[in-house]
């Protein structure tokens, strides 16, 4: 079986390179202006929150993503694949 894909609007997002010593999470914030069409592999998400799609990312970081679609669209898409 292969790997599957949704297709979605993201635009700015943060990246968490991981924690310091204190175990606060280094974050970098990176804003960009509308949404861009991507496709994501299923595998690589995370979790769906209202605000965020959190998806790994290389070198063990993790990106949070915000989204153009609506939450419950995008639950829906998951559970179709």
């Amino acid at each position: 079986m292969g790997m599957g894909f949704i297709e979605l609007h993201l635009g700015s997002f943060i990246i968490s390179h991981g924690y310091n010593e204190k175990n606060e999470e280094i974050e970098e914030s990176v804003t960009v202006s509308g949404f861009a069409k991507k496709t994501i592999a299923i595998d690589r998400i995370k979790s769906l929150s209202e605000q965020y799609l959190l998806t790994d990312y290389g070198h063990g970081r993790w990106i949070y993503w915000e989204y153009a679609e609506d939450y419950e669209t995008i639950c829906k898409m998951l559970q179709e694949k």
